[in-house]
């Protein structure tokens, strides 16, 4: 499938409600469990897309915009969530990412970006030179990936409880 931004905002948009729809008023188990050691929790991935929102995704797509490679982009912290998100609610990280998704996809379509635009090209402080288009779409990727892991998390919470199923239960087993 080629890249479509109009495709690719559908995404963006119903991440938040999906994660509403599947996390909101959940008793803390199912919020606070991970897969294992240095794993993250539905709680822990929330906190991390936040982070995203406040300092990468739209950050990022301006600096490709106003200056090219010029500038590099400056480094994601993956991990910040730990210590920004200490102490609220999951209910909190849940309306302050629909919050920030919501502002992020309009600045994102207050930059009418155009197909030619797409190409435009910036510096990531990794992997060199990037697109627009690649971060956009990795954007979308990034929360496709995080939804299949915090299901992945929760499905593991049960896997000793679904007895022989756990045979057809390919997610038990990523």
């Amino acid at each position: 499938m080629e890249f479509e931004l109009a495709h690719a905002i559908e995404i963006l948009r119903r991440t938040p409600v999906t994660l509403n729809s599947l996390l909101r008023d959940l008793p803390e188990p199912w919020i606070v469990a991970n897969e294992g050691a240095e794993t993250w929790s539905p709680y822990d991935v929330l906190g991390h897309l936040i982070q995203g929102e406040e300092t990468d995704w739209i950050a990022r797509a301006k600096l490709i915009l106003e200056h090219g490679e010029t500038k590099t982009f400056e480094p994601f912290d993956r991990l910040a969530m730990f210590e920004k998100s200490k102490r609220k609610s999951l209910t909190e990280l849940l309306d302050t990412f629909a919050e920030l998704r919501a502002d992020n996809l309009r600045e994102l379509q207050a930059l009418k970006i155009t197909p030619d635009m797409l190409d435009k090209r910036g510096r990531h402080p990794e992997f060199g030179v990037v697109t627009l288009k690649q971060l956009l779409a990795t954007w979308v990727v990034h929360d496709l990936g995080h939804l299949r892991q915090i299901a992945r998390a929760m499905s593991k919470q049960y896997r000793d409880a679904v007895g022989p199923w756990k045979a057809y239960l390919s997610i038990l087993e990523e």
